[in-house]
Order: C-alpha cells, then sequence, then structure tokens
C-alpha cells in the first residue's frame, strides 16, 4: 500500500471517523482514484486537501465510498421467505416486534420491510429503525421519491396501495414513511443497541475485510436477543455461523441460538 492513501486513509479517519482500512482496498483505491482525478487531483494527499476544505466535496467521496445502489424488495426470493417463514415465526413469540435496518442506504430496504411487515400488524404499530453512515443517502430516503426503477421487484398491489406515481418518478406514501426512524450510524466504530428480533444489513458487508466482517457479525449477534434473525445478501452467506453464535435458519438468514 502506497504511504500516500496510508496517509488518506489516518486523516480521513480523524476527520470523519471512518477507517478506510476495513474496507477491501482494491475496491475502495480504484472507486477514489477515479472520483479524484474527475476532480483534478494528483494523489490522494492533494484530495485530502481538497475535500478538507470543500463540504460538498466531503458529501461527493462520501457518497462514492458507500456506494448507493439500492432497489425494494431486491432480491424477491428472499422476501417472499421472509414473509411467509421468518416474521410469522417471530410473531408468534411476540406481538411486536424490534427491527432494524443496518446500512439503509437510500431507504428502499427499510420501506421494503415496513410494507411486508404491514401485512401482519397495523401500520400504526410498526417501528423500524434504520441507521446509514452516509448523510446525503439518509436525506433522500427521508424524501421517499424514487425513480421507476428502485420499484422493479415491488408486487403490483404494494405499489398501488403505497406508492403514487408523480411523472417519472414514485412517491412513498406517509404511514409507511412514519414506520421508519433514521439516524447516522457508523457500522464499525459505533456501539449497537440491544435486543433486536430482526436486524437487515444486506449487500455491504462484501466491501469489508474478512476481519472487519468478522468483527460486525459479532456485533450483530449481541444486538440480537435469543432466536432473532440476521438477514443478509445474496453473495454474503457465512459459511461458518455456529462460529458466530449464529444457526441457519433459511438461505441468507441467521438465527441467534
Amino acid at each position: 500500500m502506497g504511504n500516500d492513501y496510508l496517509e488518506f486513509i489516518q486523516d480521513v479517519k480523524r476527520k470523519t471517523g471512518i477507517d478506510l482500512s476495513l474496507y477491501k482496498e482494491a475496491q475502495m483505491k480504484r472507486r477514489l482514484t477515479s472520483l479524484y482525478e474527475k476532480k483534478g487531483c494528483k494523489n490522494f494527499h492533494e484530495f485530502f486537501r481538497t475535500i478538507d476544505k470543500d463540504p460538498q466535496l466531503m458529501n461527493e467521496f462520501l457518497d462514492r465510498m458507500t456506494i448507493n445502489v439500492s432497489e425494494f424488495y431486491r432480491n424477491y426470493k428472499r422476501w417472499e421467505v421472509l414473509q411467509e417463514k421468518i416474521i410469522p415465526r417471530l410473531l408468534k413469540e411476540k406481538k411486536s416486534l424490534k427491527v432494524w435496518s443496518a446500512a439503509c442506504s437510500t431507504g428502499e430496504e427499510p420501506y421494503s420491510l415496513a410494507m411486508v411487515l404491514s401485512q401482519f400488524l397495523p401500520l400504526s404499530e410498526i417501528s423500524i429503525t434504520a441507521t446509514d453512515i452516509d448523510v446525503n443517502a439518509i436525506q433522500r430516503a427521508k424524501l421517499a421519491v424514487y425513480p421507476e426503477r428502485s420499484l422493479n421487484e415491488v408486487p403490483v398491489q404494494i405499489k398501488k396501495r403505497f406508492f403514487t406515481q408523480e411523472g417519472s418518478m414514485y412517491t412513498l406514501s406517509n404511514d409507511i414513511k412514519k414506520a421508519v426512524s433514521f439516524k447516522k450510524q457508523n457500522l464499525l466504530a459505533d456501539k449497537f443497541e440491544e435486543n433486536y428480533d430482526l436486524i437487515v444489513c444486506r449487500n455491504v458487508l462484501i466491501y469489508f475485510t474478512e476481519e472487519a466482517k468478522n468483527q460486525l457479525y459479532k456485533k450483530f449477534n449481541s444486538a440480537l436477543k435469543s432466536g432473532g434473525v440476521l438477514f443478509v445478501g445474496s453473495t454474503e452467506q457465512i459459511f461458518h455461523p455456529d462460529q458466530f453464535n449464529f444457526e441457519t435458519e433459511d438461505t441468507f438468514f441467521y438465527r441467534k441460538k
């Protein structure tokens, strides 16, 4: 690793609390190099000096780093398993669920969770915590206006019930918006709340080093109550769940022992 990038990692950590060394290096360097070249910088040193002075560019850097690719009901078959198997089991044990969407990006995932839970409970009884490191993404999530492509996998009746089309954009209904509360959080550095019944963290862990991933599995496990479930993305299978006190309940669903 060049000294230039090492120094950049230290500077960014000091400034933002984000530790880039926990992300896979080759991917992150490639992504950030293309951004600094676009901004006319020659190296990471120059890039940091530039973002340090320019809050808007700092936001763009955070956006680029956190890759906001998201859509509703992404990998639809997994959401069916959630709706038909996981949530009914969790609701057998208690009447309301404590749910967290970790690294929620622009809100499609926690809002999908609210829509799924609305099949079982009145919306007034649903409360989902959604967190992300990127404040811009959270602002967009709170607006809750989405392009058509984000809704590709949304079932037709759900689309009719919860979205209003305006031109080429779709606005989410207020009662779904009210079911989700957003806040900023750094997964790797911050403490987690506890006693969750369901934690959803999908398509984020692939960007972390093995060491950072293992640390997160342990933190997620501690944040769940016994029998609670961690739902991960379709490229993020945990190969030895027992090592983190999990057992596989279904593909990409892990139950705390």
